[in-house]
């Protein structure tokens, strides 16, 4: 069965990656289940799916993953988000609160990680996210920011 990683690496069941990456098939679940639970969670702490997706297109953006872009943009696109959603997951900066600074901490945690201080967790607080709201977004953040290398490690292998 193929999940999530295995589409926007282009893999198939006939790869040989493909087939390597079921050798270990925990790492394969685990993958597709953190996926979920941080893009579709059961409870979303008040940071919805449409928001959601709109960072993780931003991340894939930031990270140069065009089949990544182009899979949150149809994710995205089919839940009808506002304008200030299409914009944020566009790069956008010019936001209103709280997703300027919600798009401050993602670009920076995105880029440059090891910049990233506890101020910059105290600004989300200022502009109103709550602590599992800033957890829910740094789970997000790891995991897309993952998804974006082993997504391009699958790529180059399967292009060996």
């Amino acid at each position: 069965m193929m999940d999530a990683m295995d589409k926007v690496a282009g893999l198939s069941p006939e790869d040989s990656v493909f087939k390597a990456r079921r050798f270990r098939p925990e790492f394969v679940q685990g993958g597709e289940q953190c996926r979920l639970s941080v893009l579709q969670p059961a409870q979303d702490q008040g940071l919805a799916v449409d928001l959601r997706l709109a960072l993780a297109r931003r991340m894939a953006a930031l990270n140069a993953d065009q089949v990544l872009m182009d899979d949150y943009d149809a994710q995205l696109l089919a839940l009808d988000p506002s304008e200030q959603l299409l914009a944020l997951a566009q790069g956008e900066t010019k936001l209103d609160e709280p997703l300027a600074a919600i798009a401050r901490h993602v670009d920076l945690v995105t880029l440059t990680p090891r910049a990233a201080q506890a101020s910059d967790i105290e600004r989300l607080v200022q502009a109103g996210l709550n602590n599992p709201q800033i957890v829910a977004l740094s789970e997000l953040i790891a995991f897309v920011n993952f998804q974006t290398r082993v997504a391009t490690g699958l790529r180059l292998m399967r292009s060996l």
